[in-house]
């Protein structure tokens, strides 16, 4: 259990070190993602940009 959490604090966290770059090549902005302000804070919720780097990290993993 400690170690699923581990690597969820871990991934969390390389996501939002990425975040900044990913959103310059375009992945944050594509259809399918939603942001909003609600209480004076920017929400994102990046559904359509999961989607696609989860297929490309799947394709990446069957190659190696």
């Amino acid at each position: 259990m400690i170690r699923w959490l581990i690597i969820t604090l871990l991934a969390l966290l390389l996501i939002g070190w990425l975040a900044p770059t990913l959103r310059r090549w375009g992945f944050g902005r594509l259809p399918g993602d939603f942001s909003f302000t609600w209480r004076g804070r920017d929400i994102s919720i990046p559904l359509g940009s999961t989607i696609v780097l989860s297929l490309a990290v799947g394709l990446i993993s069957k190659l190696f």
